[in-house]
């Protein structure tokens, strides 16, 4: 057996480029004007209006135009060029300076003037636009050659008011060609120079024509079952080709694929097969399927030669039963060899077989003419004479449809005795004979007619009977017996009763039909429809001659995921039933993408649900179990290999090999879990008797694991990947250290490893490979636990573009319909989430402005553009969402919880996206437009782009959401907020006590005598409020502070003075004083604890004249303090005092002017007042100086005297930028701050009101109750007792602090 190899894996991106580029580059080379080449003489018309208008006139840019005459409802120009052509284009124009001209027309091809076939465009439509003046020229790229001689110009509509006008053109380049007739007993053979060929590569090309739905035209095998075949069945091609199977793997390399349908139509098709090892280009008429064939092998291994058109007997091998190929081949090329221009010479390395021609027959002998018509239009029939008084119906004819329903036939009886009404419904002819005075006839034949291949009626009425037989199946026939009085009629009906007739006798309420018609006979005779068309026999309208333009809607199927295509004559629908999906293509999935999706919509229960993983993606739902916890929804996907597997007698060399084969999924189904999950793990065990497992710490494994894609692991559950360990060489507890596994000791007892695999990219397990129990005694045991995931790991696969750069990906080939969703946010007001292009389609998604949404696309009908618009600005560096849809039905954009944007797609649309360039996420293709924010949960056509691998490789671009906030290079000081821009950074100081662009020019004031700053944190009002809502609710937070931060700076040379006080509606107070001596002094009240906290924090003389920098904090009892480069000191407060600080009331700097009672202590060193520097005063993020010097007006400052703006010449203060848990200074995130609050105050106060309120009229009930009976009680008792008198001290006890205050005040 030959060796093979394995094929190249750069060449499979790089192949369908070079095939679109070569391609490409050919139709540039073939684009003559092949009309004005030609002589006026080979333009032809259905009519022509005058000489002056004649066909002659029809050629472009000619000072002319040709015109029908007025009466020709379907008119023609016809170009009959000197040779066979290939054509590229077409183009047209109006008549010469005038005002007519065809706005819509068809494009009919042929080798013959009575034998045409439509063009039709991508999504089958066959009308092309027309012009819109006489002038500009209107040019149309075909999107597949054609090869021809004649071509039609068929004006359907043109300017109302006005007259057709028409001159054209065609472009392409003349044919030349080799061609053989086979009539399906010959065959054509080439031998290789070798007794057996072996490639890489192949090539193969060829054109053919045929009436017939069945026939071999290719085929070649080999020894090692090595196979390529392209045969027709059905009308349709297939395409099947085998590089050889595994024995070993059990993997079939057997591939086919079919494309087109409705192919023995008579008209030239062109088939090209590119090959390069495992990647196929299987091309039809322009339409390319790309396939990777199954299998391992990349070479094509074939016997001694290969055949066309057929085989002989003795030759048939594995294809006995396909018949040969009845029709015409040209040019054959087989790997650049031309093997009809060796057989037309006699070359030995060719052998014809049967009656070979080396020139193109029409017809043979046993083929009837091909004349068709088609009923394109609601208005189209064609009525032909009958024989009248017939006592004997005869009607014969053959047609295709792909319509349901549509009326063959209709005819009335002689002398009004009935009808006769024929018609398709739901595949079947429904045939009805109504008679005057007698019960109607109605019966159905046949079945599946409606499948767009050709049928033939025969139906044959008499006296007592009526037989129909369905396409010449004489030994089947329908035959009814039926007493009936047969009397025919003059004039028979196809295809449809307009209006138009209705009065001469047609009135079936069948709708119309839709199809081809040929062979019609009548009354046992042939109908010469060559008459009907030159209206000397019968009558006709809107009918198309020589012509069938049925076309098969649902080849290709545009219906995704086994959805069932059903036709109609103008477009098609799919049946998503029992698939999964819905959507107009069968594309959106049913179900949720895992457990925590039905978690999310509210299911708490644990079952088996039914999840698609990949959402649109090619692979199908299926059924997991759910295992719902408060917290997540695990995803379970069990196997059949729960129960613990034994092994004895393996080795290396011949290895046990464990399939878990997991319940109705495929490894493919079971990764895209893995791949859209937050976290996986799957329980791995083995248990060991003189059997190693690692071979740790350096040897070869002797027994390790398969995941997704088959890659082998050589670590066990519990360690990391790649680390050849087990869990207990991760933890250094396994029973011999000197090894990394419990197993690798290789004891002569039972030992066992086992863990949790957890690297959820290698999951599933799919083998497990045991070699270590060949020897005497030895034994494993393995087990594999189900397959758990939770979470949705997709959506928060993200990227921060922070340097204008994008992210690059292969290209998004999406097919019919494709899906994009993801979430975005940023500060820039434009920007390309991404773009993908190609030759000629492209799609684009963009944040157009601060308000708007794009999504750009061409699909082959122009550049077009989709956009949504959101009610608030989209630039507020919050999440938003993002999905647009475009399929062959509707385009449609939505944003976050907007309504769908839709756009209807016209009908016969089309979409299949080439796009050959890479996708670029975060900007466009040479980094245009680029996005700045973060991109994340990227999903298309329910693949999730890996976001985060790429940004990891990509220079500009940050896995995560990371911006320039989160780098080293940020800025911001003092507290100040870093603003995140993401290409830049904007610092926000109004928390802190500094400003300038990064937070760290000091903001500071110069005091004179007497001067102070008062910063007021509450009202009086709002504070009694929440004192009384704390007395209440003791346990709510936000009314008492149990930390502070005070930093600030001064300087000063006249002690003593107070630098800030905090004061309290209690007793409560915080001082920074310089005694005296220039001490500088720490002095905190909190409860009612005597003696206040008192720490001196330098005992030297700080009033010195120059600038010192104080930092203070507290955690609840314990202090921080810091002056200058002093070392941190820490201290806590007694245990028996209070550690909260209550109701703070206001902050004064310089001096204290205060209502109520001042400690002594402070009241020394309060006059006559500060005299110096403050600068970067900051408490609890409050900065009091910064806001009195720089606000006009703030209800919650106070400035009394002379206060002027300096920076003091202090020291710049740098906040620490340490993590909380490693800094002394920094706060609890839940730290209060204080200040004003009128519309908390104002509820509250309200609040309080009300329940006071409430509170008083219940006393004053109680006392009406009370005193009334206390007054009947002292009547009798000489001394009544006052128990009132016990809470009224309580009462005074209780208030006594308020009044306190307001009566000093009053004194002072």
């Amino acid at each position: 057996m030959m060796q093979r190899s394995s094929p190249g894996a750069a060449f499979p991106l790089l192949f369908p480029l070079l095939l679109v580029t070569v391609s490409s580059r050919s139709i540039e080379r073939c684009n003559e004007a092949l009309v004005e080449q030609e002589y006026s003489s080979a333009l032809t018309a259905s009519s022509y209006y005058s000489y002056s208008y004649s066909p002659g006139y029809g050629k472009l840019y000619t000072r002319g135009g040709w015109s029908p005459q007025l009466s020709d409802r379907l008119p023609w120009l016809q170009i009959n060029l000197s040779q066979r052509s290939k054509i590229t284009a077409i183009a047209t124009q109006g008549t010469y300076n005038s005002y007519d001209w065809v706005t819509k027309y068809l494009f009919l091809y042929g080798d013959r003037a009575d034998n045409w076939k439509p063009f039709y465009q991508q999504g089958h439509n066959w009308t092309f636009a027309g012009n819109r003046n006489s002038d500009d020229v209107v040019r149309h790229e075909l999107w597949r050659p054609v090869l021809a001689r004649s071509f039609r110009f068929v004006a359907i509509s043109w300017r109302p008011g006005h007259y057709v006008g028409l001159r054209v053109e065609v472009y392409g380049c003349h044919y030349d060609s080799d061609m053989v007739f086979f009539d399906g007993n010959s065959s054509l053979s080439y031998r290789f120079q070798d007794r057996n060929t072996r490639t890489l590569f192949d090539s193969i090309s060829f054109n053919f024509k045929t009436m017939a739905q069945d026939g071999l035209l290719l085929h070649s095998e080999g020894e090692e079952g090595d196979y390529i075949t392209v045969e027709l069945q059905g009308a349709k091609l297939l395409f099947h080709i085998n590089l050889g199977s595994s024995n070993i793997h059990s993997v079939s390399g057997e591939t086919s694929v079919t494309l087109g349908s409705l192919l023995d139509d008579q008209h030239w098709h062109m088939v090209e097969i590119e090959r390069y090892g495992q990647d196929v280009n299987f091309t039809l008429d322009g339409h390319v399927e790309r396939v990777h064939t199954n299998g391992d092998f990349d070479h094509l291994d074939l016997n001694s030669m290969i055949f066309f058109g057929g085989l002989n007997t003795t030759e048939r091998l594995r294809l006995v039963d396909k018949p040969n190929f009845r029709g015409c081949v040209e040019n054959i090329m087989y790997n650049n060899i031309s093997v009809i221009d060796l057989a037309r010479t006699g070359h030995l390395q060719t052998q014809s077989l049967g009656d070979i021609r080396f020139r193109c027959h029409e017809f043979l002998y046993k083929d009837k003419p091909y004349y068709p018509i088609t009923f394109a239009t609601p208005a189209s029939f064609i009525q032909v004479p009958g024989l009248p008084m017939q006592n004997q119906l005869a009607v014969n004819f053959s047609f295709r449809s792909s319509d349901t329903s549509g009326l063959l036939l209709f005819s009335n009886f002689s002398d009004g005795i009935g009808w006769l009404e024929m018609g398709l419904s739901e595949g079947q002819i429904n045939i009805s004979f109504q008679q005057t005075g007698r019960k109607r006839l109605e019966f159905a034949a046949g079945y599946n007619l409606t499948d767009g291949h050709w049928h033939s009626v025969q139906l044959l009425a008499r006296m007592d009977s009526v037989i129909v037989v369905i396409d010449e199946r004489e030994d089947s026939p329908v035959r009814i017996n039926h007493a009936l009085r047969v009397q025919t009629g003059d004039q028979y009906y196809f295809g449809g009763c307009p209006a138009t007739v209705r009065n001469l006798g047609c009135f079936s309420n069948v709708s119309m039909f839709h199809g081809c018609m040929q062979r019609i006979h009548v009354d046992n005779y042939l109908v010469d429809l060559e008459l009907v068309k030159r209206r000397r026999l019968g009558r006709y309208a809107e009918m198309l001659f020589n012509t069938c333009g049925v076309t098969d809607r649902c080849t290709p199927n545009l219906c995704e995921h086994g959805g069932i295509c059903l036709q109609t004559s103008e477009n098609f629908v799919c049946d998503c039933e029992r698939t999964g999906y819905k959507g107009p293509t069968c594309h959106n999935s049913l179900y949720p993408e895992s457990c925590d999706g039905y978690r999310k919509l509210g299911v708490r229960t644990s079952g088996n649900y039914t999840i698609d993983p990949d959402g649109s993606g090619p692979s199908r739902p299926f059924t997991v179990h759910c295992t719902m916890t408060e917290e997540k929804a695990w995803t379970v996907v069990y196997h059949l290999q729960q129960q613990e597997t034994k092994v004895t007698g393996s080795t290396l060399e011949k290895p046990f090999v464990g399939q878990i084969k997991y319940y109705n999924n495929t490894e493919e189904e079971i990764s895209a879990i893995t791949l859209a999950a937050e976290y996986c793990e799957q329980m791995i065990s083995f248990s060991c008797y003189r059997s190693r497992l690692l071979n740790s710490p350096a040897g070869l494994p002797f027994s390790w694991w398969l995941g997704r894609g088959s890659e082998k692991h050589f670590y066990w559950g519990g360690a990391s990947p790649g680390s050849q360990r087990c869990s207990c060489g991760m933890e250094r507890t396994c029973t011999d250290p000197k090894y990394y596994c419990n197993c690798d000791a290789d004891y002569r007892q039972w030992k066992y490893d086992r863990g949790l695999l957890t690297y959820k990219e290698d999951l599933p397990v799919t083998k497990v490979v045991v070699g270590d129990t060949g020897r005497s005694g030895s034994e494993a045991r393995f087990n594999v636990g189900p397959l758990r995931c939770y979470g949705d790991g997709g959506s928060w696969n993200s990227a921060s573009f922070v340097h204008g750069n994008y992210l690059m990906f292969p290209s998004f080939n999406p097919g019919p319909s494709a899906d994009i969703s993801f979430y975005f946010k940023t500060t820039s007001s434009y920007g390309v989430f991404l773009e993908n292009s190609g030759y000629r389609n492209f799609i684009q998604l963009e944040l157009k402005s601060e308000l708007v949404v794009a999504f750009s696309f061409d699909v082959g009908d122009g550049p077009q553009e989709l956009q949504v618009e959101a009610a608030a600005p989209l630039n507020d560096d919050a999440w938003h969402f993002v999905e647009a849809e475009i399929n062959v039905k509707f385009t449609r954009l939505r944003l976050d919880e907007l309504p769908w944007k839709v756009r209807e797609a016209p009908p016969q649309s089309y979409v299949s996206l080439k796009l050959e360039k890479p996708l670029f996420v975060g900007a466009a293709e040479y980094r245009l437009n680029a996005f700045f924010g973060c991109l994340r949960g990227l999903r298309m056509n329910g693949e999730i782009l890996n976001l985060e691998r790429e940004a990891n490789m990509t220079e500009g671009v940050n896995a995560g959401c990371v911006g320039q906030c989160s780098g080293p290079e940020m800025l911001c000081q003092n507290g100040g907020r870093c603003i995140e821009r993401y290409s830049t950074y904007k610092c926000d100081c109004n928390a802190s006590a500094f400003d300038g662009p990064f937070c760290n020019k000091v903001i500071g004031g110069y005091f004179e005598p007497g001067t102070y700053v008062r910063y007021g944190f509450q009202s009086p009002f709002t504070a009694a409020a929440r004192a009384f809502a704390n007395m209440m609710v003791p346990l709510s937070h936000g009314f008492n502070s149990t930390s502070e931060e005070i930093v600030f700076s001064f300087k000063t040379s006249q002690p003593p003075s107070v630098l800030m006080y905090i004061s309290s509606y209690s007793r409560d107070y915080l001082a920074v004083i310089i005694k005296h001596d220039g001490s500088l002094v720490l002095r905190y009240q909190l409860g009612s604890f005597a003696n206040p906290y008192t720490r001196i924090l330098v005992k030297e003389n700080v009033a010195d004249g120059k600038a010192h920098w104080v930092n203070i904090t507290r955690q609840d009892r314990d202090i921080y303090t810091q002056v200058d480069e002093y070392p941190i000191v820490r201290d806590r407060i007694s245990l028996w005092g209070d550690k909260n600080f209550d109701s703070p009331r206001s902050l004064f700097l310089g001096r204290v002017m205060e209502v109520g009672v001042l400690d002594p202590e402070i009241q020394r060193f309060n006059t006559p007042g500060f005299t110096g520097c403050l600068a970067g005063v900051s408490f609890n993020g409050i900065a009091p100086l910064k806001v009195a010097l720089r606000t006009d007006t703030n209800r919650t400052v106070e400035v009394l005297g002379e206060l002027v703006e300096s920076n003091c010449g202090s020291l710049p203060i740098i906040l620490s930028s340490v993590l909380l848990e490693e800094d002394p200074w920094a706060l609890h995130p839940d730290t209060p701050r204080f200040g004003y609050d009128y519309l908390t105050g104002v509820i509250i106060g309200a609040i309080v009101a009300v329940i006071l309120f409430t509170i008083l009229a219940l006393l004053v009930l109680l006392f009406l109750y009370y005193y009334r009976h206390k007054g009947s009680y002292h009547t009798n008792e000489a001394k009544p007792l006052e128990p009132a008198n016990s809470a009224k001290p309580i009462s005074l006890k209780k208030d006594q602090n308020l009044p306190q205050i307001l009566e000093e005040t009053k004194t002072e």
